[in-house]
């Protein structure tokens, strides 16, 4: 007689909700056993599941998937209600679908699917189908059906948020109607702000931003409502316009040629009850020690983040060898190191154009399509986010060679041979304008670096996706070998990937100076799992623990609560919260973009008060809003003796050698010939470049909306008036260059009675153009000149480094001076040239 198995067990119907056991009870599942870490984290959470918000952290690789798929059924299994499972892109999502299916969970793509809606399946999706004005879970105000969630679990929650914020964004593109409206509205308010940055933008320099002051926002929110309201409905407008319509009056406006941007100081998560209001609330996220931005965007409760859920130990990483060849040698060269890559992937690992060994995928990661214009000789394949499926697909599948992905740092998964050699050149640069903006005001912050760590690290984590795993990180170019190096930055890593940068830091203190072969043969100990290396790689890791609390800084949370009480129009006591946190920063550069955020609360119930405090504003942090009375310009007062001054400045910059040489070659690297986008840059790392020099040196035009981009003090009564063209690509300077030039000169004379000015133009070019003239007495640090300048200021740091702390000696930093024709009085004689007509 045949079996009727549905009689069997009958009476044993309670489902399962221990994570745990309900893997143990699946039918189809892909391994005997969960991993340890895995079954240390389920636990954690069963026992922690009552509260609403908890944040995950395991290791790259740790089985984030499973765990989220896990707990998600372990929520509907329990009847808390319905399950979504929530990727940062489609691609993921689909990651996550194929997972589940392995695993004999029942899914859903569709949010109108009856077994979501019945809780007996699991909608996996986008952040941006959950959150967006037109969301089908509903919004606050619209007429659709509010779907309740019993769980939301938010897979690598911190590349979602990119995805959230930009969901809370509304961008108004240039070519837009309301565009041009809005730009005429507020032009006088820009230009009082900025005459050069507005100039800018009325001439299409894309990498100009201006903030419109939010005084004028505010006051002209009938003019703005006028304009943006008729385009509600717009394709530009639908998925933002209902999220932020009612709180324009708070959100700050940021201008560009190429769009007006309107963002909200934090995000009003709340116009989405579906997660808002959600039972659950769970976070998967990778190692990162800083979690405050799951506060201000997405308004989790700080006092429940602190409280991580990790597993017992952090070992559950795979093997991981970081160098960074500049690092070793800061002569190595980086086209070099792309022809050993290639090599590599070749199986010619000694390079003598001979395979002698199995090549292996190389992956690149780059921040833009322009860096990956340098890999494109050597490269199989390069991918854009758009393709990336494929390529990811293609690398899995067996041996490709070359591969290079654009601007993609996190969420992609590339295990065992799919990547065997890891390469990072460059990090990820903001692309929007309000994130310039910020990036600008809070250069040099604790806050912005922590962020360029978190994306560093995110990058580093794509090559080993399991603790049986291995991959060999080169970082590329010297900012990232600063990272490693430098010890505040060094300090935000992880505490797994500390300790593998350690010991990788041990092998490179073996091989420091030499050329690339020992950085072959040290890849190699990694790639063929030399047993030495095996050892003392995975006792690096053995007893390393996760962080027992997550770091959430006081301002987000500060801004969080602001920003609530300023949405139920509290205005004055949300400034009021964000002052009792003000008090008790440290770090300025927050200090002051605070300090600029809580008077524009304030404006709307006491706009007097509120512009003395931009003056306070700006005691802190030179970059942020001026007052509408303007800002009296600081005399410059040059420093008393220059080797004294730069001996002072480097002491207190760097601890070691190599930190100087790796610190002075990111600085110069940041000057960047031909790319706009960097002009930026170059203008603070030429203020910098004075420091290092012991020059006073100031950025005029940033600080008070006039004058020239940079100033030095060359003497009590000589000034450096000096103008940065680096994002030039014409071959002669222009007459409005001239003319800007010439302005800045005049400036300094008025600010400055008394001084001569020697006016300095940063041009690819020395020729002028025949409809120009020059200004008298101008000097052009051309791009051929500025080569030589490169060099000399690094010859300066190697000679300094060469020792015991040489720069920390007046007289040895006085020497290195005058012999590399640094001094305030050779310095623009040597590297710089006067400019030729286009006549001669």
């Amino acid at each position: 007689m045949p079996l009727d198995w549905n009689r069997v067990g009958a009476g044993n119907v309670s489902p399962l909700l221990r994570p745990r056991e309900i893997y143990a009870a699946l039918p189809q599942r892909p391994w005997p056993y969960l991993r340890h870490e895995q079954g240390e984290v389920l636990e954690r959470w069963f026992d922690r599941r009552s509260d609403r918000d908890v944040v995950i952290k395991q290791n790259t690789g740790g089985g984030k998937t499973v765990v989220g798929l896990l707990i998600a059924q372990s929520t509907l299994n329990e009847g808390v209600g319905k399950a979504v499972y929530l990727a940062p892109d489609t691609y993921l999502a689909r990651q996550v679908r194929t997972e589940a299916d392995r695993l004999g969970l029942v899914t859903t793509d569709d949010a109108g699917d009856l077994a979501f809606r019945r809780g007996r399946a699991i909608l996996v999706t986008t952040f941006h189908k959950l959150v967006n004005g037109m969301s089908v879970f509903g919004v606050v105000g619209d007429d659709r059906e509010k779907i309740d969630l019993g769980i939301v679990v938010v897979d690598d929650a911190h590349a979602a948020l990119a995805t959230a914020e930009g969901q809370f964004r509304l961008t108004v593109p240039a070519e837009h109607d309301a565009y041009d409206e809005l730009l005429d509205e507020f032009a006088e308010d820009m230009k009082a702000q900025s005459p050069k940055a507005w100039a800018d933008v009325c001439t299409d320099d894309y990498t100009a931003t201006i903030r419109i002051p939010f005084w004028s926002w505010v006051d002209k929110q009938d003019e703005v409502m006028a304009i943006l309201h008729p385009h509600a409905k717009d394709d530009k407008f639908k998925f933002v316009w209902p999220l932020i319509g009612d709180i324009l009056p708070l959100c700050a406006a940021t201008v560009t040629s190429r769009s007006v941007e309107l963002r909200p100081p934090c995000l009003p998560i709340a116009m989405i009850p579906a997660f808002h209001k959600a039972a659950r609330r769970v976070y998967l996220t990778a190692t990162l020690a800083d979690d405050s931005v799951l506060v201000t965007d997405l308004d989790a409760d700080p006092a429940m983040l602190r409280r991580p859920v990790t597993p017992g130990s952090a070992s559950d990483l795979g093997d991981r060898m970081i160098l960074a060849p500049i690092g070793l040698n800061p002569e190595l060269d980086d086209e070099a190191v792309r022809v050993m890559a290639r090599q590599f992937a070749d199986g010619d690992r000694d390079g003598d154009s001979v395979a002698e060994n199995e090549p292996v995928n190389v992956v690149v990661l780059v921040p833009s399509k322009k860096a990956a214009a340098a890999w494109r000789p050597y490269a199989d394949r390069v991918h854009l986010v758009g393709d990336l499926e494929t390529g990811v697909a293609e690398l899995k599948a067996g041996h490709v060679g070359l591969v290079v992905l654009i601007n993609k740092y996190d969420g992609v998964d590339l295990p065992g041979d799919a990547c065997r050699l890891l390469i990072l050149d460059g990090v990820p640069r903001p692309m929007d304008a309000a994130e310039r903006r910020e990036a600008g005001v809070l250069w040099g912050s604790g806050t912005l670096l922590t962020r360029q760590i978190q994306r560093i690290e995110q990058g580093m984590g794509r090559g080993v996706r399991d603790s049986e795993d291995h991959c060999v990180v080169l970082l590329l170019g010297s900012e990232l070998a600063v990272a490693i190096h430098d010890p505040r930055q060094h300090g935000l890593l992880s505490p797994a990937t500390r300790a593998q940068v350690e010991l990788s830091q041990q092998i490179a203190q073996q091989i420091e100076g030499e050329g690339l072969g020992a950085v072959r043969s040290a890849i190699s100990a990694c790639l063929d799992r030399e047993p030495q290396w095996l050892t003392l790689s995975r006792r690096a890791l053995a007893d390393i623990r996760y962080a027992e609390s997550s770091v959430i800084r006081p301002e987000a949370i500060a801004a969080r609560k602001a920003f609530d009480l300023a949405v139920t129009g509290q205005l004055r006591g949300a400034a009021d919260q964000m002052q009792r946190t003000i008090t008790e920063l440290q770090d300025k550069a927050v200090r002051g973009l605070l300090t600029e955020q809580r008077a524009a609360y304030l404006h709307q119930v006491d706009a007097a008060s509120a512009q003395r405090m931009l003056t306070m504003a700006l005691a802190d942090n030179p970059f942020v809003l001026r007052p509408t009375a303007g800002v009296t310009p600081k005399q410059l007062k040059a420093v008393a003796v220059q080797a004294v001054a730069a001996a002072e400045f480097l002491t207190a910059e760097y601890e070691e050698g190599i930190a100087l040489v790796l610190g002075v070659r990111a600085l110069l690297d940041e000057i960047v010939w031909g790319d706009k986008d960097r002009s930026d840059d170059a203008e603070a790392a030429w203020e910098r470049l004075g420091h290092h020099l012991g020059l006073a040196s100031t950025r005029p035009e940033k600080r008070y909306g006039t004058g020239p981009d940079n100033l030095w003090a060359l003497s009590l009564s000589r000034h450096a008036v000096i103008e940065l063209k680096t994002g030039c690509s014409t071959d002669t300077i222009s007459k409005s260059d001239l003319d800007q030039l010439g302005g800045s000169v005049r400036w300094d004379e008025k600010t400055h009675p008394g001084a001569e000015q020697v006016p300095v133009m940063v041009h690819p070019s020395g020729t002028i153009d025949d409809k120009g003239v020059p200004v008298p007495g101008m000097r052009v640090v051309t791009e051929q000149t500025w080569e030589r300048l490169k060099q000399a200021v690094r010859g300066f740091a190697v000679a300094l480094a060469d020792g015991q702390g040489r720069w920390k000696d007046e007289m040895a930093v006085a020497e290195q001076l005058a012999y590399a024709k640094l001094t305030a009085g050779n310095f623009f004689q040597t590297y710089a040239v006067a400019p030729r007509s286009t006549a001669r």
